[in-house]
């Protein structure tokens, strides 16, 4: 397990665009792949306090990447979501780190990249399931 766990360091460095902290960058990919979201919604989901998912939030919309929006299914929320901006930065973080994950593959022997081809999907697969059943 320390191989993936090292993996995993290794492609997030990887992803550089936009400067973001892994807060700020697992925020943002949250917000590109699920869309708009409540405030404690997206706190909960990231394990932060709401405190400082309002910090981040705000720091993020000075940035041009985020934007508050009124709930249209309840008034007096509010809704977080990605701008064209952050969108375009979440974009390029996930090419950043698929290229990052490409350039490992491609060191490895063929049969070594056929184990990963196989592993990768089935590793995806798995891990839906659990969100699933969560």
């Amino acid at each position: 397990m320390i191989a993936v766990e090292r993996m995993v360091r290794y492609v997030r460095r990887s992803a550089t665009a936009g400067g973001l902290s892994t807060a700020a960058s697992s925020a943002l990919g949250r917000l590109g792949r699920e869309g708009p979201q409540r405030l404690t919604e997206l706190a909960r989901a990231e394990n932060v306090s709401q405190p400082n998912m309002t910090q981040l939030v705000t720091r993020m919309e000075r940035a041009g990447l985020v934007r508050r929006t009124a709930d249209r299914t309840d008034g007096r929320g509010v809704l977080v979501e990605a701008t064209d901006t952050g969108l375009e930065v979440f974009r390029q973080r996930r090419t950043e780190r698929a290229q990052a994950l490409h350039d490992l593959i491609t060191k490895l022997s063929a049969r070594e990249q056929q184990a990963v081809r196989i592993a990768l999907p089935a590793l995806a697969h798995a891990i839906e399931d659990d969100r699933l059943r969560a």
